[in-house]
């Protein structure tokens, strides 16, 4: 049961993940030591002793907001982060003190807050490009906003109007705008197609395929 508890609400966490005011960096950052998980501040000292199997960045939990139950709804608020540990999860407050352990019966349901992408990744002849419209003609240029070029391009969640998308070039991964800006150069060896960018707006990038760490859209780490 304990498994399966973490299972659902990490599911529907990512689901209702919230998200952060442009450019804003959150003041406490899930930072890993030996596959342990705590919280950083931005300078990098740890503000919560690494100890959980999973860290999420402070955000609303809307399955908590919209609880029957409504003497936990104040949990779901962004001003706490669920993590988990021994199949156990939890929401804790900004000092690291566990004020909630989940339970099913205090699950309610989430407005859906999901909105498709105005944007999408486009294959032609075996390179990925983006699009914005529904019909495009491949004999030209004027219906792509980026022409193919990529080995694999992935529009990440966020501003719609305005994302930003990971992208592959020579087997390195890199960030670019609708405009094909280079955001984030191509220098890694994976960038996670996750909510991080939405929830905190931050990229989480490893350059060796297996340490991983988070950076801002200046290349600065966290």
């Amino acid at each position: 049961m304990k498994k399966k508890l973490s299972l659902i609400f990490i599911s529907w966490f990512f689901l209702s993940g919230s998200q952060m005011k442009e450019d804003q960096i959150p003041a406490l950052i899930p930072q890993a030591i030996d596959q342990r998980f705590g919280y950083v501040d931005q300078s990098g000292r740890f503000v919560i002793c690494p100890e959980y199997h999973i860290a999420m960045f402070f955000s609303e939990d809307c399955n908590l907001l919209n609880s029957p139950n409504k003497s936990v709804a104040i949990f779901g608020t962004s001003d706490y982060a669920t993590v988990e540990k021994d199949e156990i999860s939890y929401r804790i407050d900004k000092k690291g003190n566990r004020v909630y352990r989940y339970k099913l019966p205090d699950l309610g349901k989430c407005a859906s807050s999901y909105h498709s992408s105005i944007y999408k990744a486009f294959a032609l002849n075996g390179s990925y490009g983006l699009v914005s419209k529904e019909d495009v003609d491949t004999s030209g240029y004027k219906d792509f906003n980026i022409y193919p070029q990529y080995q694999m391009l992935y529009v990440l969640q966020g501003d719609v109007e305005n994302p930003m998308i990971v992208a592959v070039k020579n087997d390195k991964f890199g960030v670019v705008d609708k405009n094909n800006k280079t955001v984030i150069p191509f220098i890694y060896e994976d960038i996670k197609t996750n909510l991080s960018w939405k929830t905190a707006n931050l990229f989480e990038v490893s350059k060796d395929g297996e340490t991983y760490f988070f950076i801002d859209r200046n290349n600065n780490a966290y």
